[in-house]
């Protein structure tokens, strides 16, 4: 496997268990609904999350929140709607992005709760 996609497995990895120190169970990983990918689904208050995670190995790059274009954006929301419809879930849905920055002294995160609405795209 290549080093960079190692390190997106690390930063999916570093993601979630931030997710689950902080009280959310995590449903899937790597969930599939052709073409969509979705990285995490996680729940906690009656809340499914859609968690798409952003790896950087620094941070002089494009700001890695750019890269969830409205493209990225419809296919994850066209994914939600397929993972809910496929296990009959009715709750609130909420879509966020992660961020991993490989830094000197190991990883950092900036999670970005509720970076988008499906509304917004029209």
């Amino acid at each position: 496997m290549a080093e960079h996609n190692d390190f997106g497995k690390i930063a999916e990895n570093y993601v979630a268990m931030k997710y689950e120190k902080n009280g959310y169970t995590i449903l899937k990983r790597n969930w599939y609904h052709s073409p969509a990918e979705i990285d995490i689904i996680a729940q906690r208050d009656g809340t499914l999350v859609i968690v798409e995670v952003k790896a950087r190995a620094d941070d002089n790059w494009l700001p890695p929140e750019l890269a969830v274009n409205n493209k990225k954006k419809r296919l994850l929301i066209a994914a939600a709607d397929a993972y809910m419809d496929m296990n009959s879930i009715e709750m609130e849905c909420r879509f966020d992005i992660a961020i991993v920055i490989k830094k000197k002294d190991g990883l950092a995160a900036d999670i970005i709760t509720d970076a988008f609405h499906p509304f917004e795209l029209g």
